[in-house]
């Protein structure tokens, strides 16, 4: 029987027959694959010494490969250290900032008051926002609200509504705006205003406390500065 090595397969055959396997070596296995062809040689006809320097040449070619991917994933675990470690730094500086958040979840959760707004593709001719509770039940309409083209936001006062402070839960609302035109229905986009009150790192990444909920940063569209918010 002979045994020869190529690249990182190994190949055995007979005389009468030939078969052949080819198996995933890494460096190890195959220098070890080297040392027992070397052992095994017959004494009276001794490895072809071009052959010999052409799998030195190949295990070389291998190692450096091995190395080469390992040096690569160590560049890509650090990197996304790092990148995470920036994440978290910036997220932090967001603290104190105004954020718009898409959707029309609102999360209460002690505070007097939340700005809730909704973008209008023209002008409409009157404006209501009904605001439901976690089971579906109207708990609040504001009329009178904006009508402008654009964004417009309301302020929900929650230390008023009830004879008292609103209970913590979570609640939604929607908008009923009426054409100028035809006073048909129209649609507007729904969004709510909220203030980044913490930072919270997680397994999933980092998330900013707004207001009473816990949102990604992913979920925020825009952000402003408090002081010059250029809000309506």
């Amino acid at each position: 029987m002979s045994t020869s090595v190529t690249g990182a397969t190994a190949t055995t055959g007979t005389s009468s027959n030939q078969s052949s396997s080819s198996i995933t070596l890494g460096k190890d296995d195959f220098l070890k694959m080297m040392i027992a062809e070397l052992q095994n040689q017959d004494p009276l006809n001794p490895m072809d010494g071009t052959q010999y320097a052409s799998q030195l040449a190949q295990f070389s070619s291998l190692e450096q490969l091995t190395n080469l991917n390992t040096l690569m994933q160590q560049s890509i675990s650090s990197n996304t250290t790092l990148t995470q470690s920036i994440t978290n730094t910036l997220a932090a500086n967001l603290i104190g900032k105004e954020v718009k958040l898409d959707g029309n979840s609102i999360s209460v959760n002690g505070q007097s008051s939340v700005k809730i707004g909704y973008t209008l593709g023209s002008t409409a001719k009157s404006a209501t926002v009904d605001i439901y509770n976690s089971s579906g039940t109207l708990v609040k309409t504001i009329t009178g609200c904006g009508t402008s083209t654009g964004d417009n936001t309301v302020s929900w006062d929650l230390t008023n509504d009830y004879g008292g402070t609103v209970s913590n839960n979570t609640y939604t609302f929607k908008v009923v705006a009426a054409s100028t035109s035809d006073g048909s229905t129209m649609t507007p986009t729904l969004f709510k205003l909220g203030t980044i009150n913490g930072v919270k790192y997680t397994s999933n990444g980092t998330d900013l406390l707004i207001e009473g909920g816990e949102y990604s940063v992913s979920d925020v569209s825009e952000i402003y500065d408090p002081n010059n918010s250029g809000g309506d």
